[in-house]
Formats: structure tokens, C-alpha cells, sequence
């Protein structure tokens, strides 16, 4: 899309914001003159509020790019080879895929078609303000979003639950692994009030492992949850209490959140959200703390690596092995077998060079800073461009986050898919599994061997497949944490008098999975640039951060692109934006921002902090951001909610947390306006602080 275009088009949302509930100054309001009227009824109000939120839907999906827009305006230079290689060859990507869906129904997109009953599916308009059993458009946007959120908890409570039971299994000798976080286990041990004095480390272990399995899974609502209790600010803890949003478990709240969200169980949409916030607590403290703690703890912290990244890193002639999605246990196996000089030499006896091992989405990232050699080359909504180089002998699939159609593109280039969980299958791949027991979870080395030995075999039977790898790599440093901080700098204090002082103006959690409703990466490169131009630290992890590794911000030859400030602080060899690892890891990033704020000793909510996940998409994205505003840290978005179609949960959403969590939901469809407001609003928290 022309730069002209685009920004015409950005002009045309937010001409019609009004439409949708907002002023100027972000505040929500109506403006249709009938909401207006002397004795309006609610009735009337809510008529004309649908008549509204339709025009500015209709706005909003202007602003989507078509594939041609993607290839004009994406930053990678690989992406873009790739994308016209697809077209030539003739297979289809997310973003022809994205094209072929067009126009989005505009009830999905407000949020307000309910299909909870087999009395709809009922969709929410003038002329039918209600759905049949009476629910208005309050109460289906409300019982959708807590649908969502329920489903990201889910998500990563499974992610959870299988590295917290990779480390009880490996402390009970059922699973042969070492514990290498001894240090992590023992510290996060001691604050959960778990007895560490003259005790071996894997009892230890065990016990940590089965606070945070009662977490995940706790039915008494009497029981405390300890993960809370230990790894929460007090001050928030109090917050929280005193909103009642304290969650029972993981498994409960989910439990909950699709009872109360059923058909003619809870009618009231406040109700409904403040079981969305429950939700919230319950992802972010067993979903991403509790499975931090885990995989810390059994696999390692790891440290600051210099990383090869993007597609110019993949080398023909090599046994060449992708992992994606989530899950480490297997992964760290795989990984061990195919460095074992056994295998090495069955790799180079069917001709080829060695075994080289390569990253999609998060498995990569949590593999790359630990182990070393692990070559980050995408997030998931590229994966497909990945596989259409034609390099990749096997891809091994685990769970989340990887599309069905990887598949299609697969079989063009032979390329050999494994799945590795019975509750993650891909038709067509193979299956090299734990099953759905995990009976076999002490047949790991053997499921891996299977696995390596199968890519063995794919590199041999594919030879003569055409290959075209896009000459584009750069080097990434990642691996950034709280620990390294104390390493690097002997403590907070380095960092936290350069955002005192203004070297530093704020620091932003940089996040978020990719959405083809936007420029794919360039939302995300966009807010970066306007961020460090302005002094502020970038922390970033996931999806997110592949086109920051990709191109050059997480290398501090990246410095250039900085402020004073900024340059001064990270010079001669940090870069502007710390990697701290896979999704999961957004707990290094608020343990960096809690230590921060502790150090100066202020609440976080009070400091310069942001959160942001410009091109989010998926429901565990829901999550992400509801954990960091439930912290105090508002969120800043390029990618509006299915929420248009309620009044009142816009409120909630976007300014109604602001007096009860002392944060907000900020969107704005333009990436450098979204960023500008972040920095507007870091400045005015400097203020209130009295720092210049």
C-alpha cells in the first residue's frame, strides 16, 4: 500500500473513532444524536450505538493490507524474496489465505454474533438488539472475550503443565534429564516457604514442582495460591484482593469461565469480566510464571549468545532439522542426539555435511540460548515461507502455534513432518508422540533418536530437491534476564538511575504474536524505531522479536538508531533491544521491570513502563496483555478486540481499569502514532514522579 494510501486510510479509522466510543483524548463516548436525546431510552441508546459501531467496522477493515501491500511494506528483504517465490512456485501463504477471506464478517469482528446455543448462532444488530434467549450486546462481547481468555489460559496452563511435570519426572528419576537450574530452584524454593537447608536438590525440585501442579490445578477455593503469594508485588496482591479477582487454580477458572459464559447460566457482563480478569491472574501466574520456573529450573537460565538469524543462515548440503511451537523437553533431547558423533557420522555416511538445527516460533528461541547452534528463522505466520526455501529435511511440530497449512507446503518440497503430542497432530505428518498418559515420557532419548534418524533418512530420499535459501542473515545477541542484569551490571541500580535520570526514558515490553491486519513485522519495526529514537529500552520475546533479531536490533551495531540517552547508556556493546527468550519469558521481562521499580522505590504501576503487542492475534495474546495491566502497565495495541459491538466493554477495556489497575488498553492502526502515544504517556508518569 502506497505510503499516501496508507495513511489515508489511517485518517479514515480515526475520523469515525468517535463512532466506536472514543474522544481525543482516547475517553469513551457515544455519539449518536439519538443517545443523545432527552429521554433517550437505554433501548434507543443501544439501537443507535449498533447503527454507529457498523460504519466504523466498515472503516477499520479498510485498513487491512492485501498480500501485494505485505510484499511492498514488509522490512525483511527474505520475506519479501519469499513471498514472490510463493507466488511463482504456487503455494499458498497465510497471507493468500488472509486475501481469500475478504470481507470479514463484521458481526465476528465486533464481537457480537453468539453461537453458544443451538438457539442461533444470533447476531446483534438494530433491528435485533438481543439474541433469542435475551443477551445484548454487553453480554455476548463479554462472554466472547472471557471464551477467549479462558482458552489462552488453557493454552499455557498445558504448556505449564508439561514442563512442570517434565521437572517432577526428572527429579523422581522417571524422566532422564539433569536439573541444571539448581541456583533458580533453590531461590524461587525459599519464597514459596518450601524447606531448601540441607536437602538434595531434586527433593527440593519435587516439591517446588507440586506447589505450582496445585496452582494449575487446585479445587478448594480455601487454599491459597502460592505462586501468587510468592512472585507477586504485595502491593498488587492487595489490589487484587480488594477487586476479588484472586483466582482458585488454573483448571478452576477455566472450569469457571465456560460454565459462567453458557447459555442462560450468568446474565451480567460486569460479572462476566471480572471473571476475565481472574483469568488473567490465573495465565500469568501458572501459564507463564509457573512454566518459567519450570523450564528455568530444569533446563537452565542459560546467558547472554551470539546468534546467527534468518533465512541466509540456513546451509544446504546439511541434515537440516526444524523444531516449532513450545514445548522444550523433547526438543533439549533432540538436540543432545544430534550433536552425539554417532549420529553425526550417520548423517555424513548418506552425504551429507553434519546435522544443523534451526527455530520457528518458540521452541527455537527457548532452545537457541541455552544450547547454542539453534538458528531462529521465523515466526509462526511465515512458517510457510520457511519450508517453500526447500532446505529442510524434517520438521518436528509440537504444540501451539503451528498452522495446518505448514502441510500443504511440506509435501511440495518432501520435506518430513513429525508431530510430538497426541493432542497436537498435524494429518498427513508422522508420529513420533508421548502418549496421551505420557506412559512413555521415560522413552525420551529413544523417541528423539527416532526422530534424528528419520531426518537421516528425509535428507537422503530428497536429494535433487530444488533449494533457493535468500541471502539475507545477521547476527543477534540474546538470552537477556534478570540474572544476567545482576551479572552485567552487579544489580538494578546501573539501570534503574538511567531511567531515573532520563538516559532511560521508559522501558517497553516489545511481544506479541504477528497478524496479517497489518504490515507483517513493519507495525512492530515502526513502534521500535520511534521508541529508541525517544530513549526507550526495548525488552522483547516471542514472535515478536524475530524482526527485531532479523534486522539488527538486537545487535548493538543497532545503536545508531537511538537517542543520547539511550546510546550512552547501552555503548559500546548492549544492544537497543534485550531478547530474553520465548513467550513464556515475559516473566524475565517483569521481573526486569519489578526490580526496576523496587530499586527506586516505587510501584510499578507509577513508573515509565509499557507493554506492547502491535500485531497480536491469538487468544493467549488476550492473556499476555491482560497480565501486564492487571501489573499496573498499560498496553498498546496496532490491532483492535472484537469488543466495537459493546459500549460498555470498550469502557472496561480501554479506560475502565485505568482507576481500578491503574492501567489501560491504548489502540491506534498506525504503528508510529501507537508508539507516539507510548512515549507521550511514559513522559507524563516521568512527570507525575517529578523526573526530568
Amino acid at each position: 500500500m502506497a505510503e499516501e494510501q496508507t495513511k489515508a486510510e489511517f485518517s479514515h479509522i480515526h475520523a469515525h473513532r468517535n463512532l466506536i466510543g472514543f474522544d481525543e483524548n482516547g475517553v469513551s463516548v457515544v455519539t449518536h444524536e439519538a443517545a443523545h436525546q432527552d429521554g433517550a431510552s437505554e433501548e434507543e441508546r443501544r439501537v443507535a450505538f449498533v447503527k454507529d459501531y457498523n460504519d466504523a467496522v466498515k472503516a477499520y477493515r479498510k485498513t487491512f493490507p492485501n498480500k501485494q501491500d505485505q510484499i511492498d511494506a514488509a522490512p525483511d528483504p527474505a520475506v519479501r524474496d519469499m513471498l514472490l517465490r510463493s507466488e511463482q512456485i504456487g503455494f499458498d501463504t497465510a497471507f493468500d489465505r488472509f486475501d481469500a477471506q475478504q470481507p470479514q464478517c463484521n458481526f465476528g469482528l465486533c464481537g457480537t454474533c453468539c453461537r453458544i446455543c443451538n438457539m442461533g448462532p444470533c447476531r446483534i444488530t438494530a433491528k435485533a438488539p438481543r439474541g433469542v434467549c435475551g443477551a445484548d450486546a454487553d453480554l455476548i462481547v463479554a462472554r466472547n472475550m472471557l471464551r477467549a481468555a479462558s482458552a489462552g489460559v488453557a493454552q499455557h496452563g498445558m504448556h505449564a503443565r508439561e514442563v512442570i511435570l517434565s521437572l517432577k519426572w526428572a527429579a523422581e528419576g522417571k524422566l532422564d534429564l539433569p536439573i541444571l537450574g539448581g541456583q533458580k530452584i533453590r531461590s524461587v524454593a525459599a519464597a514459596f516457604g518450601i524447606r531448601t537447608e540441607r536437602r538434595q536438590l531434586k527433593n527440593i525440585a519435587a516439591d517446588l514442582a507440586d506447589a505450582l501442579l496445585d496452582d494449575l490445578s487446585r479445587s478448594d477455593p480455601h487454599e491459597p495460591y502460592r505462586t501468587i503469594g510468592a512472585m507477586a508485588p504485595p502491593e498488587r496482591q492487595k489490589v487484587w484482593e480488594e477487586l476479588d479477582i484472586l483466582p482458585v487454580s488454573a483448571y478452576h477458572e477455566v472450569f469457571d469461565a465456560q460454565h459462567r459464559s453458557g447459555c442462560a447460566t450468568d446474565g451480567d457482563w460486569r460479572s462476566i469480566m471480572q471473571e476475565f480478569l481472574r483469568c488473567g491472574l490465573a495465565f500469568t501466574f501458572s501459564g507463564v510464571v509457573g512454566a518459567n520456573i519450570a523450564t528455568d529450573g530444569l533446563f537452565g537460565v542459560g546467558d547472554r549468545v551470539t546468534s546467527k538469524v534468518n533465512l541466509g543462515a540456513l546451509e544446504e548440503g546439511y541434515v537440516n532439522i526444524a523444531v516449532h511451537g513450545h514445548l522444550p523437553t523433547l526438543v533439549s533431547e533432540i538436540v543432545a542426539v544430534g550433536r552425539d558423533e554417532a549420529f553425526i557420522a550417520k548423517a555424513k555416511a548418506v552425504g551429507a555435511k553434519g546435522i544443523r538445527f534451526y527455530g520457528i516460533c518458540c521452541s527455537g528461541l527457548a532452545a537457541m540460548y541455552r544450547y547454542g547452534g539453534v538458528i531462529p528463522l521465523s515466526n509462526a505466520v511465515s512458517a510457510e515461507l520457511v519450508l517453500g526455501t526447500g532446505a529442510l529435511d524434517l520438521w518436528v511440530a509440537d504444540v501451539q502455534d503451528v498452522f495446518p497449512a505448514i502441510m500443504d507446503v511440506a509435501r511440495c518440497f518432501k520435506t518430513t513432518v513429525v508431530t510430538t503430542s497426541d493432542n497436537a497432530r498435524l494429518p498427513g505428518a508422522e508420529r513420533f508422540e508421548y502418549d496421551h498418559h505420557h506412559a512413555n515420557v521415560g522413552e525420551t532419548r529413544a523417541l528423539a533418536e527416532r526422530i534424528v534418524e528419520r531426518a537421516i533418512e528425509s535428507h537422503e530420499a530428497r536429494k535433487g530437491i530444488p533449494v533457493y535459501i535468500p541471502p539475507y542473515e545477521v547476527e543477534a545477541e540474546v538470552g537477556f534476564s534478570v540474572e544476567y542484569v545482576h551479572r552485567r551490571f552487579g544489580g538494578f541500580a546501573p539501570l534503574a538511575e538511567a531511567v531515573r535520570d532520563g538516559r532511560v526514558l521508559g522501558i517497553v515490553n516489545l511481544v506479541g504474536c504477528n497478524n496479517p491486519k497489518v504490515p507483517y513485522e513493519r507495525t512492530i519495526v515502526d513502534v521500535a524505531d520511534v521508541l529508541l529514537e525517544n530513549n526507550v529500552l526495548i525488552l522483547t520475546n516471542g514472535c515478536a522479536s524475530f524482526p527485531l533479531m532479523k534486522l539488527g536490533y538486537c545487535n548493538a551495531s543497532a545503536l545508531d538508531r537511538c537517542g543520547e540517552g539511550l546510546q550512552a547508556f547501552l555503548a559500546p556493546d548492549l544492544p537497543p533491544a534485550w531478547h530474553v527468550g520465548e513467550c513464556i519469558d515475559n516473566t524475565r521481562s517483569s521481573g526486569i521491570l519489578g526490580g526496576v521499580a523496587a530499586e527506586l522505590g516505587q510501584r510499578i504501576t507509577d513508573m515509565p513502563f509499557a507493554f506492547s503487542s502491535p500485531e497480536w492475534s491469538n487468544e493467549k495474546s488476550v492473556c499476555a496483555a491482560l497480565g501486564f495491566r492487571l501489573f499496573g502497565i498499560s498496553s498498546y495495541h496496532c490491532v483492535e478486540p472484537p469488543i466495537y459491538g459493546s459500549e460498555n466493554v470498550i469502557e472496561f477495556m480501554k479506560e475502565g481499569t485505568a482507576e481500578t489497575l491503574g492501567s489501560r488498553m491504548v489502540v491506534d492502526v498506525d504503528p508510529k502514532s501507537l508508539a507516539r502515544r507510548i512515549v507521550e504517556d511514559m513522559k507524563a508518569k516521568r512527570a507525575a514522579l517529578g523526573w526530568n
